[in-house]
């Protein structure tokens, strides 16, 4: 018998949608079959190594921690016990198969690259086919399916732990992976057994619910019974995500070692004043209130994420886009309380906020979400993973002090270097669905744009028009999109302009004009057969963090581009922390290529900048004005009278943690 991956490409083509995909929403994200990512840019190797070595590797590590025995195991009536600590390994199996649909469509005989026809790892299909089988066979006849609570070894019943069973959550991971498999391949086998799960929870949890606790401790479903709702047309799954959002916030969950807030169960979503609790929660909460406000129209519901959205970029994320300062309870924290060496920055959490951010784009329109968007892709997200795409990092702090130990308990924080899986390893599988998306996440259209909100190296074709985009960035600046079809004389293109692009460029046909930075630089009327050049600056730029974060009043940090940087201390002869930079001696910064990782050269940045000596002194030293102690990087630091003169090498954050494990950081000491 066939397998159901085999289907036509024409198939494929009518059936193919995103993995956001609302007729309600004000834009239209483009799929697999619109958008492909060229092998040339940054994005378009992530996804090769995705497919190639990240998939393959994480495969291996689910034998081994045997999350499919969980399945065989409650199949068979076996009395192996269930394998892992935790109750929600099943969605690592779901994740995995999520990011392998969009896999196996792109290996389908009709879709090739540049570099010729996607080939797969027989691991992967193999893993896949697998996976359904075992899942068709350990469903219950009313539709449940959890292998820990399955489980002959755990003496809890089904529903017995709402909070912290994550049944639900995981019945969300479960209707992702279904949902993509359907839309990308054609297989509605993962979909019926998602339809028959939910199918079960309505009955349960709908509106007539009895229960006391109706709703999951890990927020994820909401999202999710929405997309399904999308796919399927049933109102149920629309009407049941509602009732979660709107149940939370009565502290129905038993404070025991978490507070309310960690759940985001202390008040309801609509008077949340600032997001709150455990962050990757927070991020599927919203993102799952959002999809629902799309869908129904409620202005509680969308004045509420928009307050939210607007107050959490002010005051709580990261320059990386990182989310998250406590490791403890893994939580967002308060306002502006950003310590480096303790942020938490969970890899989930970078991922939850884009998918909350992107949302927030087709709602709006509002560039300013693409531009958050694109500063968590680079920096707080693509960091988790090694350059060899075998290794991650589940927190992401933005410094490493030379003397770093990883420590245990309450207060634990991460290793030195990446690690290869973890006991509770829900980010490498979050990892690889979401780089597996990524083209789903470049551009939107309505009826007469088509909008290109990620700049990158893609081939994008929607309704007759055909652009090929050529760029190195984020390396590089220039974007050349070449307009190789065009039916419609009044198609229009408009194309993002990062906030941190001042003095960008757009030129057509000879003519050149000036781009207003964070907004969109809209191009009318465009013909098959012409060209159009966005140039986009791309000196080093130093970046103040507000005053009201003390952790790092008085640093600064660097960017170019959207890339994040820092100061690893193996490319610098001199004590990191000795360094002494102003923002003058920032934008003389040149850029430099360099083989930082092995995967290819980078652009990293050197300067000139001070040193001082950070021998014994006194731990409060005296406080005074002192000008005649400034040099000629702007400095005015008493000690800089014995400074010196050193090279700073600064390397891409996101890269950092690949060579030897020494000292890091982001933000620089200045006067």
């Amino acid at each position: 018998m066939s397998s159901p991956t085999s289907a036509t490409s024409t198939a494929r083509t009518s059936r193919v949608r995103p993995a956001v995909s609302s007729a309600a929403s004000r834009f239209a994200s483009l799929g697999a079959t619109e958008v492909t990512l060229a092998s040339s840019g940054l994005l378009g190797q992530w996804q090769r190594r995705n497919r190639e070595q990240t998939l393959v590797h994480s495969i291996e590590q689910l034998t081994l921690a045997g999350n499919l025995d969980n399945f065989r195991a409650v199949i068979g009536g076996a009395t192996e016990p269930y394998r892992g600590r935790y109750p929600f390994l099943d969605t690592d199996v779901y994740k995995t198969l999520e990011g392998i649909a969009y896999e196996l469509a792109r290996a389908e005989p009709a879709e090739t690259t540049e570099s010729g026809a996607v080939t797969l790892d027989a691991s992967i299909r193999n893993f896949y086919e697998e996976a359904i089988d075992l899942m068709q066979r350990a469903q219950l006849a009313d539709g449940y399916l959890n292998t820990y609570f399955q489980a002959d070894s755990i003496d809890k019943e089904p529903w017995s732990d709402l909070a912290w069973g994550h049944e639900l959550y995981s019945l969300g991971h479960l209707i992702q992976a279904a949902v993509a498999a359907n839309r990308q391949l054609g297989d509605a086998r993962l979909l019926d057994i998602a339809v028959r799960f939910a199918r079960l929870v309505w009955q349960k949890f709908g509106p007539d619910t009895t229960e006391t606790l109706a709703f999951c401790g890990h927020p994820e479903v909401e999202m999710a019974l929405v997309e399904l709702f999308r796919e399927t047309g049933n109102r149920d799954h629309l009407e049941l995500a509602d009732l979660m959002v709107r149940r939370r916030g009565h502290q129905s969950i038993s404070s025991t070692i978490f507070t309310s807030e960690y759940f985001q169960d202390l008040v309801p979503f609509v008077t949340l004043d600032s997001v709150t609790g455990h962050a990757v929660r927070m991020m599927y909460l919203a993102s799952g209130a959002t999809d629902v406000a799309t869908e129904t129209g409620a202005d509680d519901l969308e004045k509420s994420v928009l307050h939210l959205w607007d107050d959490m970029v002010a005051s709580k994320l990261y320059i990386t886009g990182g989310l998250g300062s406590r490791h403890s309870d893994e939580a967002i924290g308060d306002r502006f309380e950003l310590p480096s060496e303790r942020a938490y920055n969970e890899t989930c959490a970078a991922i939850a906020l884009m998918q909350w951010a992107w949302r927030m784009l087709l709602n709006t329109g509002e560039a300013r979400y693409a531009d958050i968007f694109e500063i968590v892709q680079y920096n707080a997200f693509a960091v988790g993973l090694s350059d060899d795409g075998c290794a991650f990092f589940y927190d992401n702090p933005l410094q490493r002090r030379g003397d770093h130990m990883q420590r245990s308990g309450a207060e634990a924080d991460g290793p030195l270097l990446r690690r290869a899986w973890f006991g509770c390893p829900c980010c490498p599988p979050n990892i690889i669905r979401w780089v597996s998306e990524l083209q789903d996440h470049v551009a939107f259209a309505d009826e007469h744009t088509l909008h290109i909100a990620n700049l990158t190296a893609a081939e994008i074709s929607h309704d007759g028009l055909e652009l090929t985009i050529a760029s190195e960035y984020p390396w590089d600046g220039d974007v050349m999109i070449d307009v190789t079809a065009a039916p419609k004389s009044d198609r229009a293109v408009a194309v993002r302009i990062p906030s941190w692009a001042h003095g960008a460029t757009v030129e057509r046909a000879g003519s050149r004009a000036t781009a207003t930075p964070g907004d969109w630089a809209r191009i009318d009327d465009v013909t098959a057969g012409e060209s159009i050049r966005i140039s986009l600056p791309m000196t080093a730029r130093a970046h103040g963090a507000d005053p009201r974060v003390d952790a790092v009043r008085g640093s600064l940090a660097v960017a170019r581009g959207p890339l994040v940087y820092c100061a690893e201390q193996q490319d610098n002869e001199r004590d990191i922390d000795s360094l002494v930079v102003s923002p003058r001696a920032v934008r003389a910064f040149e850029p430099e290529s360099r083989q930082v990782v092995a995967s290819g050269p980078s652009i990293v940045l050197r300067g000139l900048v001070t040193t001082v000596s950070l021998g014994q002194t006194e731990l409060y030293p005296e406080l005074r004005d002192d000008a005649d102690a400034a040099d000629s990087t702007g400095t005015t630091d008493p000690a800089a009278k014995d400074a010196a003169r050193t090279h700073l090498t600064l390397v891409p954050y996101f890269q950092w943690g690949n060579r030897e494990a020494k000292a890091m950081r982001v933000w620089l000491r200045t006067a």
